[in-house]
């Protein structure tokens, strides 16, 4: 068993290097030990978030960046002891846990996200992707299935332009819907979609069921006539999606529920 002294040591320690404004020292701790920890725990943290969210660390700035890993270092309760995983904890604390300060721009916890999103397709095992996709099947008439290296993404703001000579102050007029996708071993790449594609992308990942029946649904959704050019539309998307390898087809009776 622990001793309870020695685990009040290093809470105390841990407090002290995380806010030392608010925390004192632990006592008998040489103060020259103690400034090499601050600096090495905070300069880790530091340069792991800037090679991570390397988009916004430029748009907040060489002054805010530091101010704002700081934030996340002292009040941030992280759940994970693995430095490869803080970028999901960085994610979590600006979405949900950060109240608005004076300099923050309002769109931070978007473009981190989608940031975040892909640096995890970037890192993710190739063979994670391997999905039998029968070619002979027209995704009208078999069951597509979005692959597991690809994500649908929907934002306030439109994230995938935001950078130095772009910093909107406000959302959009419309949501903007992204679809990132694995284009080779080391590469990820976005597209932009519009409300018919991203539902219809949307129901092939929720709700499993023939291509065909796809394309209804998502017309009935915006409450579209089932027309003809419309459902050439439709095809023509899931036509798009499969060349882009972000859908793979299946026969209709090896989906449990597809009509």
């Amino acid at each position: 068993m622990a001793d309870p002294g020695f685990q009040q040591l290093q809470q105390a320690l841990a407090d002290h290097l995380r806010d030392p404004e608010r925390f004192p020292p632990p006592a008998d701790i040489e103060p020259r030990r103690l400034a090499i920890y601050r600096r090495l725990f905070y300069n880790n943290v530091l340069n792991l978030l800037g090679n991570g969210f390397p988009v916004l660390k430029a748009v907040v700035g060489p002054e805010q960046w530091p101010r704002l890993v700081r934030d996340f270092y002292r009040d941030h309760a992280s759940h994970t002891p693995y430095f490869p995983q803080f970028g999901e904890e960085f994610v979590r604390y600006l979405a949900k846990e950060r109240m608005p300060r004076e300099k923050d721009w309002p769109f931070m916890a978007e473009l981190a996200h989608f940031e975040r999103v892909e640096r995890t397709l970037l890192n993710a095992r190739d063979s994670e992707a391997a999905l039998p996709d029968e070619r002979a099947l027209d995704p009208l008439s078999g069951v597509p299935s979005l692959v597991p290296h690809a994500r649908l993404l929907a934002y306030e703001f439109p994230v995938h332009r935001i950078g130095e000579d772009f910093r909107p102050a406000q959302p959009g007029k419309a949501p903007t819907y992204l679809l990132a996708y694995r284009a080779g071993p080391k590469r990820v790449r976005f597209a932009v979609l519009n409300a018919l594609g991203a539902r219809l992308l949307w129901r092939i990942r929720e709700e499993p069921s023939t291509g065909d029946e796809q394309v209804r649904r998502t017309l009935d959704d915006f409450g579209l006539e089932q027309e003809a050019a419309l459902r050439r539309q439709g095809e023509s998307l899931l036509q798009r999606f499969r060349k882009l390898g972000v859908l793979v087809v299946s026969p209709p009776e090896a989906v449990t529920g597809a009509h």
